[in-house]
């Protein structure tokens, strides 16, 4: 069977959501997974982050449709991008970039082909009217290139890494989840094999924490206390036990973080 999945910043409150799945339904019988509908109103970054981390979770031919779309009713282009794994649909304003370079070989193709979309056409709900219908016909067989025309000419996106340079790693803060866990670039590969032996100082801005411990879980120090871990998409995370990361050190997203190794 193939699988739509939705993420966009409409929230669940209005039936936006409701309505882009009913145009899903009236075209195919593809099974419909949320993703989230809670991305910050017209926080591009924030859900390109969603997307990055959660679409190599699902199986082969999943067409992930991504809908954070300040530009809507402009004339930015609306996008299909296929992978060599899965098929991103969204507006053309960077959502779908970091996925695509993620999941590789992809292929970009403007929207074009005005048969696949909604009429009337909203100026206003091209998640409704656009998006969704695509992505419904794409799960039932219709060729890329009859929907649309492959385009090179695309506003890219891409995460940049954390890197290690001699005894400190540099990088930022890309996301905070709901509980303050401040989620960093830096990938676990690039850290020292024997972290848990290291003393770790951290810095960000004018300030500095030492004597930071990295722990495999948030359970390994006591309620309250500071901490770095791997998180579940394998990046540095800088959390508090029970407690909010963010707000107990005042740093949020784009914030730079280095971490000292002695």
């Amino acid at each position: 069977m193939k699988r739509i999945t939705f993420l966009s910043d409409f929230g669940t409150k209005e039936g936006y959501v409701a309505q882009m799945k009913g145009v899903v339904c009236s075209i195919t019988d593809a099974r419909i997974i949320d993703i989230t509908h809670e991305i910050s109103p017209h926080n591009v970054r924030e859900g390109a982050f969603i997307l990055w981390t959660t679409a190599p979770f699902f199986p082969l031919g999943t067409i992930h449709v991504a809908i954070v779309d300040p530009g809507v009713g402009t004339e930015r282009k609306g996008l299909i991008i296929t992978t060599k794994k899965q098929i991103l649909v969204g507006p053309d304003n960077g959502l779908l970039l970091p996925t695509a370079h993620l999941l590789g070989d992809f292929v970009v193709y403007e929207i074009t082909n005005p048969k696949y979309m909604i009429h009337p056409l909203s100026r206003t709900f091209h998640g409704r009217d656009i998006f969704a219908p695509v992505a419904a016909y794409i799960a039932r067989g219709v060729p890329f290139d009859e929907i649309g025309t492959q385009t090179t000419h695309f506003v890219d996106l891409q995460f940049p890494l954390g890197e290690h340079h001699g005894d400190r790693i540099v990088g930022k803060v890309l996301y905070v989840d709901r509980f303050g866990n401040l989620m960093t670039n830096i990938p676990q590969e690039i850290l020292p094999g024997d972290i848990e032996q290291k003393n770790i100082s951290m810095v960000s801005g004018d300030h500095r924490w030492e004597q930071v411990p990295f722990v495999s879980s948030y359970g390994f120090v006591q309620q309250g206390a500071l901490l770095l871990t791997i998180g579940s998409s394998h990046f540095l995370e800088i959390s508090v036990n029970q407690g909010n990361a963010a707000q107990l050190l005042g740093i949020g997203v784009d914030a730079d973080v280095q971490f000292l190794f002695s």
